[in-house]
């Protein structure tokens, strides 16, 4: 089996450089697409990354006379023309990678690199530093983490069922079998969302606590319907989803509605903004806890109206936070 410690993104971004030069034979390819990595693609992986492209409507062909790889005459990637909002987008981007840091964010920086090259505009970068800062969590994968997240992904794309060693946060361990349906990252670490066969139903896997991940000959179908943008969307965190979903109403103070409302923690909610600056928001949630959990973080600026039962559940919390400091 062929193996790459390469995003498969690094390597066609490569490949389209590398026809761009409009120099290199297939075997030359294979050298420049490698780039110093592990491994170079194998003559199957290679004709695959250029059927991709193919599909994606990339002009490349084979010029016999130079045997080299080329795009069309007048096609080149070498400039972009990135208009004021597209470059601070690739800015935006750059910095992305440059917050979370690991093996993720080195992906996105490799690849934004080589589009600001093909970009050809030096603004893009001041001595070096990003310009625009986020502060997300890092995420570092261990050793274990990478090798894990490697072959969950490779899995998914594949459409091949996986079985694994877990430890949950409770430290209980199990083996699970699974059908990997995406990825979420969240608070610096990274989950793999799929269909836990032993409890029939979607589970999300804290990739850092799995292990011994094995491939296995079985294939699935992903749901149609399925959406890890829209299965993230619903949750705090994007990852726990509780059994009874509700809707929870909240009073932010005027000194902080603005960030409340700023903070588009869930994709359904409704804002109602009030004479005196304060904000009550409805969240409609798939973990009440989670939410109850993230109320408490704006301390006394917060209030949860509605419904009764997670007023008495603040309370409650509230009382014991009250115990530990007295």
């Amino acid at each position: 089996m062929e193996r790459t410690t390469e995003p498969k993104i690094v390597l066609l971004v490569r490949l389209l450089n590398a026809i761009d030069e409009g120099r290199y034979s297939f075997e030359a390819l294979k050298d420049r697409v490698c780039d110093g990595g592990d491994r170079r693609p194998s003559t199957r992986s290679l004709r695959r990354y250029l059927a991709i492209l193919a599909a994606a409507e990339f002009p490349w062909y084979f010029d016999r006379a130079t045997n080299s790889y080329r795009f069309a005459e007048g096609y080149s990637l070498k400039r972009l023309n990135l208009s004021n909002g597209e470059l601070f987008g690739l800015v935006a981007l750059r910095s992305v990678a440059h917050s979370i840091g690991g093996t993720i964010g080195a992906s996105i920086g490799e690849v934004t690199k080589k589009l600001a090259g093909a970009a050809g505009n030096g603004r893009v970068h001041t001595n070096g530093h990003p310009t625009v800062a986020f502060r997300l969590s890092e995420i570092r994968l261990d050793e274990q983490g990478e090798r894990s997240f490697a072959l969950l992904s490779n899995a998914e794309r594949h459409s091949r069922s996986v079985r694994f060693a877990y430890v949950d946060k409770d430290e209980k361990r199990s083996t699970r079998t699974a059908d990997p349906y995406g990825f979420v990252v969240s608070s610096g670490r990274v989950y793999c969302v799929a269909f836990d066969h032993a409890r029939n139903d979607r589970r999300s896997f804290a990739v850092d606590s799995v292990s011994a991940v094995q491939t296995l000959g079985e294939t699935f179908v992903k749901p149609p319907d399925f959406n890890i943008e829209a299965w993230a969307a619903s949750s705090i965190s994007g990852v726990l989803h509780g059994s009874s979903p509700g809707q929870v109403r909240v009073r932010f103070a005027p000194r902080v509605a603005k960030a409340a409302i700023a903070a588009r923690v869930v994709a359904e909610r409704d804002i109602q903004r009030c004479s005196d600056g304060s904000a009550e928001i409805v969240f409609h949630v798939d973990d009440v806890d989670e939410l109850v959990r993230w109320v408490l973080g704006w301390g006394d600026q917060a209030e949860v109206l509605e419904p009764a039962d997670v007023r008495a559940r603040i309370s409650t919390l509230a009382e014991s936070i009250s115990l530990k400091y007295r």
